[in-house]
């Protein structure tokens, strides 16, 4: 039992040390938005990249079936779209700063009808979020294409900030818990106690003397 709370608060600590990597990764990212921006728009890239590589050896593996061509196709597709953005990390960034101001547009705006016509018990908490996201939308959209420099950035640096904090406090919290439930280790024992005499008693010899003194 105690073996496996050692490897369990071994991996816990492992998760509060990536934690803390993501942490100082998206404290950086929010100080250089700049230079985040880029760094996502090249993981994106690669990412597809390797996705579409790997969709395309799936493919060829399953060749005969039904879904040959269309997984070929998705797979090519994802190829040539984290070429792009490889190549072209700048104007990928512009359109995806453009998708996601029309996606907080239009999520703003549903919510805020939706929020008026169905007016549910979470009426006011629906209107905010509506309000807020056209807001988003809004700002992101007036500054195009200069946003696209930073938008993204700072929405992959906070996502590094938030799961870096909440691998922390997985960590922590599971260390402590493996702490409570884990049976403590045997005390050693004690060499201070009353010791036994290692003196042997009187010998056979010795006290029949003592008989025959006392008999005379």
């Amino acid at each position: 039992m105690r073996r496996h709370g050692k490897k369990l608060s071994r991996g816990f600590s492992s998760l509060a040390v990536l934690g803390a990597l993501l942490v100082i990764g998206g404290i950086v990212g929010l100080v250089y938005t700049g230079a985040a921006t880029l760094t996502s728009m090249l993981l994106f890239g690669w990412l597809l990249l390797i996705g579409g590589a790997v969709g395309l050896l799936q493919a060829v593996q399953s060749r005969g079936t039904s879904y040959f061509w269309l997984a070929a196709v998705v797979a090519a597709l994802n190829i040539a779209a984290g070429v792009v953005v490889i190549r072209h990390p700048e104007g990928s960034a512009e359109a995806l700063t453009m998708f996601a101001a029309l996606l907080f547009l239009t999520g703003g705006l549903f919510r805020l009808v939706g929020s008026v016509v169905v007016r549910g018990p979470q009426f006011g908490w629906t209107l905010l979020q509506g309000a807020f996201g056209l807001l988003l939308g809004l700002l992101v959209l007036f500054d195009w294409p200069h946003s696209s420099r930073y938008v993204l950035g700072l929405f992959f640096s906070l996502a590094l900030l938030f799961d870096g904090l909440g691998l922390i406090a997985i960590g922590v919290g599971g260390r402590r818990i493996v702490s409570m439930v884990t049976p403590p280790e045997p005390l050693p024992e004690s060499s201070v106690g009353p010791s036994a005499d290692p003196s042997p008693g009187p010998s056979l010899e010795s006290s029949e003397s003592v008989r025959d003194q006392s008999n005379n």
